[in-house]
């Protein structure tokens, strides 16, 4: 479905709530660990710390 926006911040609004939406922090994912990408980004950055 196509849509029209008055303004570029409408548009920039709708695009994030279906990201937000779509992309799911909580959910688990099976190319890293079975963790949600916050938890595996979480881990990441602590091992970056530590090194």
């Amino acid at each position: 479905m196509r849509k029209i926006y008055a303004t570029r911040q409408d548009a920039r609004s709708d695009v994030f709530d279906y990201i937000k939406r779509f992309y799911n922090a909580k959910r688990r994912h099976g190319f890293n660990s079975q963790l949600a990408p916050v938890e595996f980004e979480k881990r990441y950055a602590k091992s970056l710390q530590d090194a």
